[in-house]
């Protein structure tokens, strides 16, 4: 099964959901005039790190910002995912990515599980309860966010579920770019599997990030890896390559979990 996917690696205006939801419309155009079955956007792409105001952005992800994102994949027939400020409940605020696939429907919802307290999320955010293991028709899928990068035990929960690919929205900063690079590798190739992560570009609050959005093979080569400006990149993958590499090198036939 090929899958063609565009990375939306955009510069994230701080607090202005309007000039971000533009770039969002934009680029979504953009990637299905590709070709595209679907585009991942940035971590917190409409407001950044505004957390402080999240009471102000934050909706039901059947409501707001994410109805609106829902009415874009069903009018452009193309799957979207990346995350915003979702209320989880009565003052309760999540940094939450929903796919929703071309037709418009939510396949799956996850709540950032590792809040970063270099970003003060623990301050202002909720953290999510269970991991999202998203089925599309063209396979399995785990939804992560950024901060989830450096945490092991999720990939591999993903992968012993079936995953094929796991999704990384990131607003992930210099100057941690070695950190990112060798993190997203090391989780492709101990997973077997795609690893597609989006990552913002631009300042915010004195902080500047890198982009460098990519896709790595179960291999853990590049597929594509994006530069540090405002950019769509597109490419294809095949979802077959995730059985290939997992019969080549049987790691999880291999694995000991009775003496881990």
């Amino acid at each position: 099964m090929k899958l063609i996917i565009s990375l939306g690696q955009m510069n994230v205006h701080l607090g202005d959901p309007a000039t971000n939801w533009q770039t969002v419309q934009t680029m979504t155009a953009e990637a299905k005039r590709r070709g595209s079955d679907l585009v991942v956007f940035p971590e917190l792409w409409s407001t950044g790190y505004d957390l402080e105001n999240a009471a102000s952005y934050a909706t039901p992800t059947d409501a707001g910002l994410f109805a609106q994102v829902a009415a874009l994949a069903k009018e452009y027939q193309i799957g979207i995912l990346g995350s915003c400020l979702s209320l989880l409940g009565e003052g309760q605020f999540g940094n939450t990515a929903v796919y929703f696939d071309g037709y418009g429907r939510s396949l799956g919802e996850y709540s950032k599980l590792h809040l970063f307290r270099l970003m003060q999320e623990e301050q202002f955010l909720t953290a999510g309860a269970t991991p999202t293991l998203v089925e599309a028709d063209w396979g399995k899928a785990g939804l992560t966010i950024c901060y989830d990068l450096r945490f092991p035990e999720l990939f591999r929960r993903y992968a012993l579920a079936g995953a094929q690919v796991v999704f990384v929205p990131a607003e992930w900063p210099h100057p941690r770019l070695a950190h990112w690079r060798t993190l997203l590798r090391a989780r492709a190739i101990e997973n077997q599997m795609f690893v597609v992560a989006c990552n913002r570009v631009g300042n915010s609050k004195g902080t500047d990030f890198f982009g460098h959005s990519c896709i790595l093979d179960p291999w853990g080569e590049a597929v594509i890896e994006l530069g540090e400006g405002e950019m769509l990149g597109t490419a294809e993958i095949d979802i077959a390559q995730v059985n290939a590499v997992r019969v080549k090198i049987p790691v999880f036939t291999d694995r000991r979990p009775e003496v881990y």
